[in-house]
């Protein structure tokens, strides 16, 4: 009896992009049986220099995989669920989206300092106009005076500028520095009152061709259920707000709870202008949903009063 192929794993060539797809690719072997290897595959959003927010930002690091997929040079690939566009296109399914990591943004700063423990002046990395809204809106409420400065580059190269002296601090993702090992160097974790996450940050999207559904049931086994209604309910917001990922947009969806018992869930959404001087934050709450279409009702309810208080006029860039 021949053994079956190996299953072909798309994946950016990123180190981070490499750890968060070999993890996916050894819970499929243990799932399948089958062995899995990672074909590396170039990007857009890899070679280019410019800011994200320039270059479109939407679809820019997924492309190409998916172009793999469809031409069927690889089997399934894994995305960082923040990179994907809203629309799902035909042909292709999310086929899982596993538990979920810390979806917090952090700061690693010199001096082990805090966020509020910055000097006045400093200065603070990040290549989203995200958390260039919300930080330096905290900063303007609270008194601090920041300089927030758009950079580029792999997890190396942004906490470099840190190590070099050329800014006081950075802000990166937790999920990026804890599927890399790389914890241990935060300096702080930024509460959500003062940072929401992107739409989808922290989750993986595992995702297939439509007509292979022996290997979509498969991977399907990895889908975590509060995951997808979460980051569901989250990028419907995001689309209903005409956005791209690039867009100084964040949302998250969690669960509260009383004692064990999950008994809502609860959206919080926020636009903002880059400087920080105009924030439309609003929060919704509703039954946890029993479906997709109830996710997806949730983010466009919560989006639709975003956009009577005037968040269109805050966005800036709209996706391409």
């Amino acid at each position: 009896m021949t053994a079956e192929r190996a299953l072909r794993l798309g994946t950016r060539r990123s180190k981070l992009a490499m750890s968060q797809s070999g993890h996916v690719a050894e819970a499929v072997r243990q799932l399948t049986g089958r062995e899995v290897e990672l074909v590396e595959i170039t990007t857009y959003g890899d070679t280019s220099r410019e800011h994200l927010a320039q270059i479109g930002g939407t679809g820019v690091f997924v492309t190409a995989l998916r172009d793999a997929l469809e031409r069927g040079e690889v089997d399934f690939a894994v995305h960082s669920l923040k990179d994907l566009p809203t629309a799902q296109p035909e042909g292709l399914v999310l086929a899982a989206l596993p538990v979920r990591e810390d979806p917090r943004d952090v700061l690693i700063a010199r001096d082990g300092l805090k966020f509020t423990e910055l000097p006045a002046g400093a200065r603070v990395g990040t290549g989203s106009p995200r958390r260039m809204a919300q930080l330096n809106a905290y900063a303007r409420s609270h008194g601090m005076r920041i300089e927030t400065v758009p950079i580029r580059g792999n997890i190396d190269t942004r906490v470099g500028y840190v190590e070099k002296g050329e800014l006081d601090a950075v802000v990166l993702a937790a999920a990026g520095l804890n599927r890399i090992g790389r914890s241990a160097e935060v300096t702080d974790f930024l509460s959500t009152d003062i940072v929401l996450p992107a739409p989808g940050q922290g989750a993986l999207a595992v995702e297939c061709t439509a007509t292979n559904g022996e290997l979509a049931a498969a991977l399907g086994e990895l889908d975590d259920p509060f995951t997808r209604a979460a980051v569901t309910a989250e990028r419907s917001l995001l689309a209903a707000l005409e956005a791209g990922c690039s867009a100084p947009v964040g949302a998250l969806a969690d669960l509260l709870a009383d004692g064990q018992i999950a008994k809502e869930m609860r959206l919080r959404g926020v636009v903002g202008t880059t400087d920080g001087s105009e924030l439309v934050q609003l929060t919704t709450t509703g039954p946890v949903p029993s479906s997709q279409d109830e996710a997806l009702a949730l983010g466009r309810e919560l989006a639709a009063e975003m956009l009577a208080k005037g968040a269109a006029g805050l966005m800036g860039e709209r996706a391409l």
